[in-house]
């Protein structure tokens, strides 16, 4: 029987980020008497093959927004240099209400940052996280395709079986971190419950073609039939300005907008977006995917941790879900990483406790946000309507509550992993 001290169950961004965190605590580790933590990673799918040439940006991949928080964590991870050439700035925002007179605008400079935010690829982020991976001396052994099929309580922590190279093997880990997606079988397999709110909404995602610059803009808009975003994207191989759209709709409509052809989806799109970011002369593939509040009622208990979309899996109306599980990711690194270095066990509930106490807020706040703007926004009685417009024309108008909505957005107004204060104050010494 195999041991090992971390079994990280998913190879996708939140597990490569924990992976890489932990990687870099343990080179750091060297210098001293520590002994080297052994951790292994499972990634049930095939990765892609690692190239050196850089990644000419592709018209219908997938994107994900970055705050300038998970911007911090990046370079912190010595990734950032990296990742930036493929990263789009968003350096100004613009919230509004279709029809009515509520609307916010935040810019850069008016913040004092270079950017609020980025939307990167997700495949040029993976690459990114995954390249020092798979370095002979990061200290991770990275095992794809390796899909766990089982994974059971132990006294020393969890008996893990994964099927590799078309055999089934078993290893036994101290802490077992499962961040193998929202639809997380071994979740389900460890009777991990969570709850769901379904939004009776769908996410419909495409890219599109501007006929004019995007201006480093992103659009929030908000309409009768549910909120839409238009985020910038780097220009497509043609030098054509591209953005990523995500519009969610009532279940209902989805399918019907899927079915369409693309003169037909662009008028619709038109209707209720407007002409604001230009008219839109080609639209990619379009997806959709159901909407749903979920979170696990335990995200740790003794020898587990379940992190990412399997702990909790967020609307998309304020492009945070990411950003909350990168932040997890870090906090538990850091903890883990002390615990090594105090002796104590990586999966005793001390330990764990303390990652899961760091998080209490951050998740509370974040979760809590989405949830209430997508029910606010996504509702059409008249009095929620004038409220909300009343709440958008008041923080427009007081600086305090702007700057404050700012900072949050950005990821600024929480205390980052080791930075020892809140990563605005970072900020301001950065400018200085």
């Amino acid at each position: 029987m195999e041991n090992c001290d971390i079994a990280i169950v998913g190879g996708g961004m939140v597990g490569a980020a924990l992976a890489l965190a932990l990687a870099k605590g343990q080179q750091a580790g060297q210098k001293s008497a520590e002994s080297p933590l052994k951790i292994v990673v499972f990634e049930a799918f095939e990765m892609p093959q690692q190239s050196d040439q850089p990644l000419q940006p592709s018209y219908d991949a997938r994107s994900t927004a970055l705050s300038l928080g998970t911007r911090h964590l990046f370079e912190r991870l010595g990734v950032w240099s990296s990742l930036a050439p493929s990263a789009c700035p968003i350096r100004h925002i613009r919230v509004s209400d279709k029809g009515h007179f509520g609307a916010v605008r935040l810019d850069a400079d008016k913040e004092n940052v270079s950017a609020l935010g980025y939307v990167v690829e997700n495949r040029s982020l993976g690459r990114v996280l995954m390249q020092p991976l798979q370095q002979p001396d990061s200290g991770i052994e990275f095992r794809c395709p390796a899909e766990v099929v089982a994974a059971r309580p132990t006294a020393q922590g969890s008996l893990i079986e994964y099927e590799h190279d078309g055999e089934v093997r078993g290893i036994e880990a101290s802490l077992l971190v499962i961040c193998d997606g929202g639809r997380s079988g071994l979740r389900e397999q460890l009777h991990i419950d969570s709850t769901e709110t379904p939004y009776e909404q769908c996410a419909l995602i495409a890219n599109l073609t501007l006929d004019r610059p995007h201006e480093a803009i992103a659009y929030e808009r908000f309409t009768d039939q549910g909120p839409m975003a238009l985020l910038p994207l780097q220009d497509d191989g043609e030098g054509k300005p591209r953005a990523a759209l995500v519009w969610s709709v009532p279940l209902e409509q989805a399918d019907e907008l899927l079915a369409i052809d693309d003169d037909a989806f662009l008028r619709q799109l038109h209707r209720q977006f407007g002409y604001r970011a230009g008219r839109i002369t080609r639209v990619g593939e379009r997806h959709s995917y159901p909407l749903k509040l979920m979170r696990t009622r335990e995200q740790v208990r003794r020898g587990v941790v379940v992190l990412g979309n399997a702990a909790h899996t967020l609307h998309p109306i304020a492009g945070q879900g990411f950003n909350l599980a990168l932040r997890g990711a870090m906090v538990l690194a850091q903890e883990l990483l002390a615990a090594q270095r105090q002796g104590r066990p990586l999966g005793g509930l001390e330990t764990l406790n303390r990652f899961h106490d760091q998080l209490g807020w951050d998740q509370y706040k974040t979760i809590g946000f989405s949830d209430r703007a997508t029910m606010l926004f996504s509702n059409d009685q008249s009095l929620l309507v004038m409220a909300r417009n009343v709440g958008l024309l008041g923080m427009e108008l007081a600086s305090p509550l702007k700057h404050a909505f700012a900072d949050s957005a950005m990821g600024l107004d929480v205390a980052l992993p080791e930075l020892g204060s809140s990563c605005r104050s970072q900020v301001a010494e950065e400018l200085a």
